[in-house]
């Protein structure tokens, strides 16, 4: 049996016209005068709007690539940014930090510094606007207090909007997260807890100076390569699969081009290395394996068979992470 409609009532309110739809009550008719509730009408289009996901939030942003990798892959590092409007009164820097103590979003410590922390979990499905938000709110949060995350607007500025696109992005990164602290060998309760289990928990990690966003780790069992690269993800593929069918894509003895990760709209290609390889043996192979790559990205052929199947090798070893 057809579920019937329920019929539809005249609102309240007066119809708008024109312009924006204000917000009201979930259940509050539609301020639109369509009759339909506003969670049923307007306030679907306010959802999904807020909701929808931002493939790329850091495009656009100076060291995109490397935003992506801090958001992803490094455990413990700090970046100085360099806002838009310059630095407010009474916050002499703002730096970006993978992870603050007890998950924070945000901090302001008692000298007026803010750290912003950026790999936790965000509201909506823009990243940009989320941080943007709670970056916004830790400039005037009170010296000495965290910042809760909170739902940010659907038309606030996101992190391009207060950003110097000019601004330098160096990672700096850190054997541990001493950094969440101006005096961390003193630390007590609850955060010296969280700072005991956050440096159990790191991975050895390197960034490479040779080359960009590529970032060597130490595990117990191999030690990998993380390169987190801007070109179109499909004709990064083809250039890996024209290199790896020519036995090409590897970084030297006993290392393998494994697969790749999806993040934020960059693919993030992974090799495996020896247990005994570290970040500076890696260096120069990364370089070499640079220049074959815009050998191979600058070829328009198509792919031969032996180059096809090396490609759906690769995307079938491939993994979203968001």
């Amino acid at each position: 049996m057809a579920k019937k409609r329920r019929p539809q009532t005249k609102a309240a309110g007066p119809r708008v016209a024109n312009g924006e739809i204000p917000v009201v009550g979930a259940r509050e008719p539609c301020p639109c005068g369509s009759g339909r509730r506003y969670k049923a009408c307007h306030g679907r289009e306010a959802a999904h709007a807020v909701t929808e996901l931002v493939q790329r939030p850091f495009e656009g942003l100076p060291g995109e690539c490397d935003w992506v990798a801090l958001r992803e892959l490094v455990p413990a590092a700090t970046v100085e940014l360099t806002l838009a409007e310059g630095l407010p009164e009474g916050v002499p820097s703002v730096t970006l930090a993978t992870v603050l103590p007890m998950a924070w979003p945000a901090l302001r410590r008692d000298n007026g510094t803010v750290l912003l922390g950026l790999q936790n979990d965000t509201p909506s499905g823009d990243i940009s606007r989320d941080l943007a938000d709670t970056l916004r709110r830790a400039l005037t949060a009170e010296p000495g207090t965290p910042v809760a995350a909170e739902r940010a607007p659907g038309d606030g500025p996101r992190l391009q909007d207060l950003l110097d696109p000019k601004g330098n992005f160096s990672p700096t990164l850190h054997e541990g997260f001493e950094f969440w602290l101006e005096d961390a060998a003193n630390a007590t309760g609850e955060v010296a807890a969280s700072l005991e289990r956050a440096n159990a928990a790191a991975i050895p990690t390197a960034r490479l100076t040779g080359v960009e966003a590529a970032y060597w780790c130490e595990t117990p069992e191999k030690n990998h390569l993380r390169w987190v690269m801007s070109h179109p993800e499909e004709k990064l593929l083809d250039a890996l699969a024209r290199l790896h069918a020519a036995g090409a894509s590897s970084l030297g003895e006993n290392t393998r081009l494994v697969g790749s990760f999806r993040a934020h709209g960059l693919t993030v290609p992974v090799w495996d290395l020896p247990r005994g390889m570290s970040a500076e043996d890696t260096e120069k192979p990364a370089v070499d394996l640079a220049e074959r790559l815009t050998e191979a990205l600058a070829s328009d052929a198509p792919l031969t068979p032996e180059q096809r199947r090396a490609r759906g090798g690769l995307t079938n070893r491939q993994v979203t992470l968001s």
